[in-house]
């Protein structure tokens, strides 16, 4: 029986290295405030049917995903040239031009880690095909895949053969162990800095259309590990968010003369611990539409 080494065997390996690498470092007192769970599931190309019935069961168990990280095929390292960075895909979801959950988890990480570790794709996932992370993504949870950098598919899905001088098949010989190695630092380095952050802020919103200025509003927990919020602001035309102020409790906000038409605001909350939670991207205020007026 051929085994599949680098899908998915890889992610498998990345998931157990990252939770030896947390486990050690909760061992260590530094405790965690969120709850890290892992899980290899099975049923991928069956139809989702594991990452499905996980999240089903976390429903049934009544947490709170705060994120979804899922690796799969991240073994092997065939591009040229450097920086040999892991993809990572992001959906846009349905809420308005690139604001999505995934989306926001997905620059966190790439934060987190840095862009000469990370490669930011902006699709929820390679052209024309799927992950276990689109359950997740599909439900409005914060989803996002880790890829290697360049696919080889003779190396995926294939019975291992020789033909016309070209070898099929998915075996050890392709892995790249140190890179699979950076692929669970960074998943492991994400998912620390995350879970040690205060929970996200709630109830974003943005006013102050047909004005000079963006008003920015949003609701939180009382935290004692809290040190505030971070408000963060980008060109519609950029991908990366920009620091505009630091506020030390919730509220408004009112940001003078910058214009709701030309940017995208969010808010993000900060720990004592220096540990920043996904930004949450302000909804934008609903106008009713007029009223008929009586003839």
């Amino acid at each position: 029986m051929h085994r599949a080494l680098d899908d998915d065997g890889s992610g498998v390996a990345v998931s157990v290295e990252s939770a030896r690498l947390l486990s050690k470092a909760s061992a260590n007192g530094k405790g965690y405030r969120a709850t890290l769970l892992f899980a290899a599931v099975s049923g991928e190309e069956q139809g989702l049917l594991g990452s499905t019935h996980l999240l089903d069961w976390l429903k049934q168990q009544g947490y709170t995903v705060g994120g979804m990280l899922d690796d799969d095929i991240v073994g092997a390292d065939p591009a040229l040239g450097a920086p040999h960075r892991v993809r990572l895909f992001s959906g846009n979801g349905e809420i308005e031009d690139c604001v999505s959950p995934s989306r926001e988890l997905a620059r966190a990480v790439e934060e987190i880690d840095g862009r000469s570790a990370i490669r930011l794709i902006f699709r929820v996932d390679r052209y024309g095909r799927g992950g276990d992370h689109y359950p997740f993504y599909k439900a409005g949870l914060p989803a996002v895949r880790f890829t290697e950098p360049l696919e080889n598919y003779d190396h995926q899905h294939q019975t291992p053969r020789t033909e016309n001088g070209v070898e099929y098949g998915d075996f050890v010989k392709y892995l790249n162990f140190a890179f699979m190695g950076n692929v669970a630092r960074d998943n492991a380095e994400a998912l620390r800095q995350l879970a040690l952050a205060p929970a996200a802020p709630t109830d974003a919103k943005l006013a102050g259309a047909v004005t000079p200025d963006a008003k920015i509003s949003w609701s939180a927990e009382d935290d004692p590990e809290r040190a505030g919020f971070e408000i963060l602001w980008r060109e519609t035309t950029e991908p990366r968010w920009q620091l505009y102020d630091f506020v030390p409790s919730a509220g408004q906000t009112v940001l003078k003369g910058l214009s709701t038409d030309n940017h995208f605001f969010a808010v993000r909350a900060v720990g004592k611990n220096g540990a920043r939670s996904i930004a949450v991207v302000t909804e934008i205020e609903r106008r009713p539409p007029p009223l008929p007026t009586k003839k």
